[in-house]
């Protein structure tokens, strides 16, 4: 297992970040007993979704993966108390705080049937089915983890994940001891790992002196203006109250648009949602009575490729720049402002530290995560909320026949971030249908009370956004 990966499980124990990928399905009636079936199918030719974490005696190598079958409690029927969209919410909520132990399984389906009332149905429209996919982080990034959801609800079936399109290959374990035998396994790869620990030592010494050279060699040429300056830090907000670790009041709202409402000429989607952030968060602060100077979003980035990494990502700091009252112009200084922070996290000189991480032992690095201070907020941060986009694909999903509606997902919490925000888009089918973009929230109720009025307020400003420049380039 990568050092990333390891580190995304090692945090799982100290704090939620599990991933939930939410796709909304017309029901197709069949009963719960064969959807299960289904998945349990489907499941079994996917590589991804046929394995689970071995651990390593005293962490003296990384963690690997090992097969495993489908078991009965990976696919979880829930029953509100009524079926209808709000009461799906308010258990997502609950599932929000929830993580899996991925030692055991690294992933869960959630389902719930009958459900009326979901975004963008009309009133006499027929029931929707509503899956979640729980997985642990240390499995998949988002982009990984749409790639998988897509094998499992792709039209044509998941007997071959790798019709799904970039999804990185899983190797193949050539055995999957049991018993004696996997503890044996266990304490042989310790045994091993123990012997190598010198010189990853020594590798990591020699990779950190080139990752000093390569920081000097990149302050040089951000002095002169080649490599973009890195992102700006920001003072904490009401959003971001130092707090324990372990949020226990999840909130979720869910945002459905049809794509030509958030489409704008030179604007991506990511920076339509971001700049009606600011709009929207700026003015829910100024209500609770905040000073609001600044504003940023920390926004992961994929990076490009095929890597070992099954977490492969940078997360960029951005100024949301809410001190420009003209909307158009501050929605290019959040183009402008996100387009340097890439440019600069895609530079070659940044993966020297990459490199020294991937020799790190495993055993310092377990022990930097147990001891760092989950429970703080420091004086200055990368950013007041979190804003992950991903594409989902086509809209050529479905569910035993049932068609996707729309899919969304909600980025965990943290000591730092409580709250957060997806945008997630599903293009057209062949036959032009299912187009949509989500923009999804998940909220600390400690740190937005009232998340009802934050929803209002970023639909407000999302149609304020597409409008302003719609006027500015004579669209009605």
């Amino acid at each position: 297992m990568a050092p990333q990966d390891a580190t995304m499980y090692w945090l799982s124990r100290r704090t939620r970040n599990d991933l939930f990928l939410l796709y909304c399905f017309a029901d197709s009636g069949r009963p719960t007993a064969e959807l299960r079936v289904l998945v349990a199918r489907r499941s079994a030719c996917i590589p991804d979704l046929r394995v689970r974490l071995r651990e390593v005696p005293a962490d003296l190598d990384y963690p690997s993966w090992i097969p495993c079958d489908f078991a009965a409690e990976q696919f979880m029927e829930h029953l509100p108390s009524e079926s209808n969209w709000p009461a799906v919410l308010n258990a997502l909520g609950k599932l929000l705080g929830t993580v899996l132990d991925a030692s055991v399984r690294p992933w869960r389906l959630h389902l719930f049937r009958d459900v009326i009332g979901v975004p963008g149905q009309l009133p006499d429209a027929g029931p929707a089915t509503v899956v979640v996919l729980q997985m642990s982080h240390a499995l998949a990034d988002g982009r990984r983890a749409a790639q998988i959801a897509r094998a499992l609800f792709a039209e044509s079936g998941a007997t071959d994940q790798g019709r799904t399109g970039s999804l990185p290959r899983t190797p193949r374990c050539r055995w999957a001891p049991a018993g004696s035998a996997l503890l044996d396994a266990a304490r042989t790869t310790a045994v091993l790992g123990l012997l190598r620990m010198p010189i990853q030592v020594i590798r990591t010494a020699v990779r950190g002196y080139h990752a000093y050279r390569s920081q000097l060699e990149l302050a040089e040429l951000t002095t002169t203006g080649r490599v973009p300056a890195p992102g700006p830090d920001f003072t904490p907000s009401l959003v971001n109250p130092s707090t324990e670790v372990g949020v226990s009041d999840h909130r979720v709202r869910v945002i459905v648009c049809a794509p030509d409402r958030l489409r704008i000429p030179d604007r991506t989607v990511t920076v339509v949602v971001l700049t009606a952030i600011s709009l929207a968060l700026a003015r829910y602060l100024e209500a609770r009575g905040a000073q609001v100077d600044r504003l940023g979003a920390q926004v992961p980035m994929a990076l490009p490729g095929v890597s070992t990494p099954r977490n492969n990502y940078r997360s960029l700091g951005v100024d949301l720049f809410v001190d420009e009252p003209d909307i158009r112009l501050r929605s290019r200084r959040i183009a402008d402002a996100l387009g340097d922070r890439m440019a600069r996290a895609g530079h070659s000189l940044l993966a020297a530290q990459d490199r020294v991480t991937a020799v790190v032992p495993a055993a310092l690095l377990r022990r930097d995560i147990d001891r760092y201070p989950l429970d703080t907020v420091p004086d200055s941060i990368a950013g007041h909320t979190v804003v992950s986009s991903v594409h989902r694909g086509s809209a050529d999903l479905t569910f035993d026949g049932g068609r996707v509606l729309f899919t969304a997902g909600f980025p965990a919490l943290g000591s730092v971030m409580h709250l957060t925000h997806g945008v997630h888009g599903l293009s057209e089918d062949t036959e032009g249908r299912g187009a949509t973009i989500t923009i999804s929230i998940h909220a600390d109720a400690a740190a937005l009370p009232d998340i009802d009025a934050y929803s209002d307020l970023l639909v407000a400003a999302l149609g304020e956004t597409a409008q302003a420049h719609r006027a500015a380039d004579g669209v009605d």
